[in-house]
């Protein structure tokens, strides 16, 4: 069930990521970064748990780069690192 509502909230966040228009560098690494570890994700590639946790890490700070000017985005990635803790990353 986690991994069916896992893979529909990637689906989500990938379509938020093809709306943001606004890129600079900084962005444009950030979105770079959350497409890797998206596609690790749908591949089922997790690693160990310094690597989940990397993962992890590297989401929350998406999320707080892109809290302030792109809220659904940021919103959906909150969903997504909640279920990413129900699985235990």
């Amino acid at each position: 069930m986690e991994q069916q509502k896992l893979r529909e909230l990637l689906k989500t966040l990938h379509h938020e990521l093809e709306c943001v228009d606004s890129v600079d560098e900084t962005t444009e690494a950030v979105l770079a970064n959350l497409k890797m570890d998206m596609q690790r994700l749908l591949d089922g590639k997790t690693g160990n748990t310094h690597e989940n946790e990397s993962l992890v890490e590297r989401m929350q700070e998406a999320l707080d780069h892109f809290e302030s000017d792109h809220p659904k985005l940021s919103m959906t990635l909150q969903h997504l690192l909640e279920s990413l803790a129900k699985m235990g990353f």
